[in-house]
């Protein structure tokens, strides 16, 4: 069986990623279980650049084949912010309900059709002479107040496209299904 590094901390893409993957034959691993390696910065301007960066550093440090990806939320409106952004919108260090308060704060006031958005996904995978990205995203709109319990981050704001319901309200199998990811 081979190993493959998932190269993030964040326990809810943890989830997301090891539900999508489920049933292949990898032996999954996260950051979480690798104290010693070090926080990628995640510097770059997009999120191809945050997600190669991410994935090369850490193969180059595990020689594992590694999957990163960087992603976020674009708020059509808002020139696609919170963009690249996204996890630390209302500053360093601060909680997904902090960045939720943010965003809903800017869209105060803007009717449905101003809220339109979409959740933006960049995968990069690295191993031994291979370095492939790939892209996805997931439409729909920002509601005006927080929903639902499961999920992360934007998820309890964000009705995608089709649903009547938020990302963090839908089971994770029907949103692994249809999300970003």
């Amino acid at each position: 069986m081979h190993t493959l590094i998932l190269a993030t901390r964040n326990q809810g893409k943890i989830r997301e990623i090891r539900s999508i993957l489920l049933g292949l034959p990898l032996e999954i691993k996260s950051l979480l279980e690798f104290p010693h390696l070090p926080e990628i910065v995640e510097d770059g301007s997009t999120f191809e650049e945050n997600a190669l960066k991410k994935a090369r550093n850490i193969f180059a440090l595990t020689r594992s084949p590694t999957l990163s990806d960087d992603s976020g939320l674009e708020v059509f409106s808002l020139r696609e912010r919170p963009g690249v952004l996204s996890a630390r919108y209302a500053g360093e260090h601060v909680s997904y309900d902090a960045n939720n308060k943010k965003l809903l704060a800017e869209l105060k006031g803007f009717p449905v059709d101003q809220r339109r958005a979409q959740f933006r996904c960049v995968a990069a995978f690295v191993g031994d002479e291979i370095e492939k990205i790939v892209e996805g995203v997931c439409h729909g709109t920002i509601i005006d107040e927080p929903r639902g319990s499961g999920g992360f981050g934007y998820d309890p704001i964000f009705i995608p496209d089709g649903y009547q319901t938020t990302f963090a309200e839908l089971p994770l199998h029907i949103k692994n299904h249809i999300s970003h990811r």
